[in-house]
């Protein structure tokens, strides 16, 4: 399985619109992408603009089909202005 794990820190006059469209993406995600097994979005206790997400896919090639979805641009678009500041790690989850 691959899992990515994104970090948003919002602009704070941003931060319920950009929550509602990143939750709308999540249940996209899991809708329209089979591959797609998990996509929780997550805020920071303490400070309400950190927005975490954990992402898991069967596979590599199904979240770059995730980062070639309409929904993923539409979104991505939808939130560039919203965002202070992005952070993207992928990693493979060990077999338990």
């Amino acid at each position: 399985m691959y899992v990515v794990t994104v970090q948003f820190q919002i602009k704070p006059e941003h931060h319920e619109a950009f929550c509602e469209l990143m939750r709308a993406q999540a249940r996209n995600s899991m809708a329209r992408e089979p591959a797609c097994r998990r996509f929780d979005v997550c805020e920071l206790e303490g400070d309400r603009n950190a927005i975490f997400l954990y992402e898991v896919y069967d596979d590599r090639a199904a979240f770059d089909l995730h980062l070639q979805s309409e929904h993923f641009h539409e979104f991505d678009r939808t939130v560039a202005d919203m965002v202070e500041t992005k952070s993207v790690k992928t990693m493979r989850l060990l077999d338990s």
